[in-house]
């Protein structure tokens, strides 16, 4: 396929789920750098759908996946996606404002309830004494969604090539000539779902970038014999210092909620942050840990409003930007290709997403 209508840059939760969306109304291709779709971001994801995750502008494309990734077509997927799981927001006397901008962010939107943390983590220790509760919380599989996104793409009729990075891209009467590592493409429209790479590949593109920044986040795996239950809730920092959840019974994948500045990169994990989450979850239970088992990191990428930008480029048209979707990007795809496929195609956007404002993720908001 060398002259699709679309060429989409990168395979991951982002291009996957747009192309899956597009692939019935037009031809489309997908790019992707790597040898496997999803090696960075998608591949690395802690993997839960909480509703206050990633703030008030996040919270809409959230709630409005949360029925498709429950209910999904049985055409699209054999069952949901999400199984339970809750949150325990916990915090100390000093996180009294944080709980309670919380509490009032979130209000008629998310249901969240004020509890007693240590009647529901054993081993907590002395002074975490504020909770909330997000029951609605619920883990991801985020390895079938991903899949099922790229079988649905397949079986539409789109292409992806793998180990084929998009090297450069000039606009050519009313589309784009783009040189691959496999040769040249010609299209008509462009969407860049490059997650950490989006303003490197804007650039390349001759588009001017919005300011994406990755950011690393660390991850270890914990061994804990001693862990009360496989089915705790995710316990989450009100403070921002930490998360951690149970992952299979005597198991914890664990982060210190980094946020190091990085460029677009293969990410590893550092010592210093290990050490501080390890620090940090001691600091919370009294549970022994008898095994450091696994740790990485990977790359969130965040507009300089911490929002996703979702759009034509105002400049130059036929560059579409499908990025910027921070740690959420997997629990708001459904609901975020549906929008973005919506702008692309003209179409009136379907009843599910009706309420959400495409207007708040503009490109344009950055020029």
């Amino acid at each position: 396929m060398n002259h699709p209508d679309i060429v989409i840059v990168g395979g991951g939760i982002a291009g996957a789920s747009l192309g899956a969306t597009l692939a019935g109304k037009a031809r489309v291709l997908i790019l992707e750098m790597e040898d496997q779709a999803g090696y960075h971001a998608t591949g690395r994801s802690v993997a839960f759908w909480e509703e206050s995750y990633g703030g008030a502008m996040i919270q809409p494309l959230t709630t409005a996946s949360g029925p498709l990734l429950t209910d999904p077509d049985p055409d699209f997927h054999d069952g949901g996606f999400l199984s339970p799981r809750r949150t325990l927001h916990i915090g100390r006397a000093d996180d009294r404002d944080a709980r309670d901008a919380l509490l009032a962010r979130f209000a008629g939107k998310v249901d969240l309830h004020i509890v007693d943390p240590a009647a529901l983590v054993p081993g907590l220790r002395a002074g975490w004494t504020l909770g909330v509760m997000e029951a609605s919380c619920k883990d991801i599989d985020v390895a079938a969604l991903h899949q099922a996104y790229l079988r649905q793409f397949r079986r539409l009729g789109g292409v992806m090539r793998l180990s084929s990075p998009m090297l450069a891209a000039r606009k050519d009467g009313e589309g784009w000539c783009i040189e691959t590592g496999d040769g040249m493409i010609r299209c008509g429209l462009l969407v860049n779902a490059a997650g950490a790479w989006a303003d490197d590949v804007a650039r390349a593109c001759g588009v001017a970038p919005v300011g994406i920044a990755p950011l690393r986040r660390t991850v270890v795996q914990l061994q804990v014999p001693t862990l009360p239950s496989p089915d705790l809730p995710l316990i989450m920092d009100l403070g921002g210092q930490f998360y951690f959840k149970p992952e299979g019974a005597g198991r914890i994948w664990l982060t210190p909620h980094d946020e190091v500045p990085s460029l677009p990169c293969d990410a590893a994990p550092e010592e210093m942050a290990v050490a501080q989450a390890i620090d940090r979850f001691e600091a919370v239970v009294d549970w022994p840990i008898a095994a450091v088992e696994h740790r990485w990191a990977g790359l969130r990428s965040f507009t300089p409003d911490r929002a996703p930008v979702y759009g034509f480029d105002r400049h130059v048209p036929g560059f579409f930007w499908f990025a910027g979707q921070g740690g959420f990007g997997i629990q708001t795809a459904p609901a975020a290709a549906l929008l973005a496929a919506s702008l692309v195609t003209g179409d009136a956007p379907p009843e599910s997403i009706a309420s959400l404002s495409a207007a708040a993720y503009s490109p344009t908001r950055f020029r």
